[in-house]
């Protein structure tokens, strides 16, 4: 049975996203820049946090890396649990919760949210939730979708809220307590063709469709994704970009 969309996601696209991510180049790079992130700035870290982790696809790359760590996932929708225990059988805490309404009290070393915020109408909430669940010292992995100039139908497709600035992004994470080291942006150099595609495609509200490319031409974009990140991982800066990649943590 179709589920309506609820709390700001439709539970329907995680088939799809399910059968695509392993292998498309958008999760690929971002999920290679997530796990960068939190090794670089958070060496000595043990434990993990992902609110809204769908079905799991992040957190199971975190694992990959780190089997050792308690590593826990949770999502409003039991449609993305239940393709993320198919993922991840056992070695990953899952459960079922509303991102604004988190009940952990400092257990986390990190904690992450990617691509959830701009889903929540009350996304200082989440943030709050967050905040609360880090141990203190603990630190913040956040990205979300940049630049309200390239609002589309995908992202009304999608069922965002908004698309955040550089600006926005540091201005809700300080107001929630947090001590933000960088936000930088990813997804810059493809973001042109990114652009035409979607001025192009007759269905721009499709977005499994785009990720759903030819094995070449994802193979090309993830090679653009992986130079990228290396620039990242030099401290450039893009200046624009798809996304937004922030570092922030909670104070002692």
């Amino acid at each position: 049975m179709a589920s309506s969309p609820v709390g700001g996601y439709d539970p329907q696209h995680f088939e799809k996203l399910f059968a695509l991510e392993a292998a498309s180049f958008w999760f690929r790079g971002r999920s290679d820049l997530i796990n960068w992130a939190l090794d670089r700035n958070f060496p000595a870290a043990k434990s993990f946090l992902e609110l809204g982790c769908g079905t799991g696809y992040v957190i199971s790359r975190i694992r990959e890396v780190h089997p050792d760590w308690r590593l826990v996932g949770t999502e409003l929708f039991e449609e993305g649990l239940a393709k993320a225990r198919i993922r991840m059988p056992s070695g990953v805490e899952l459960r079922q919760q509303d991102a604004t309404q988190s009940p952990y009290d400092s257990e986390f070393d990190v904690v992450g949210a990617f691509d959830v915020i701009e889903h929540v109408e009350d996304a200082p909430a989440v943030l709050a939730g967050m905040y609360k669940a880090l141990k203190p010292g603990g630190g913040l992995l956040v990205t979300v979708p940049q630049h309200k100039w390239l609002w589309s139908e995908a992202d009304v497709a999608a069922h965002h809220v908004k698309r955040y600035t550089k600006r926005e992004l540091t201005d809700e994470l300080r107001a929630a307590g947090f001590e933000v080291s960088r936000v930088a942006s990813f997804v810059s150099l493809l973001l042109p063709a990114m652009m035409v595609s979607r001025l192009l495609k007759k269905d721009a509200g499709n977005v499994e469709e785009e990720l759903d490319m030819a094995a070449p031409l994802n193979k090309a974009c993830y090679g653009v994704m992986r130079l990228e990140s290396a620039l990242v991982r030099a401290g450039l800066n893009f200046p624009a970009g798809g996304s937004l990649l922030a570092v922030a943590r909670r104070p002692d």
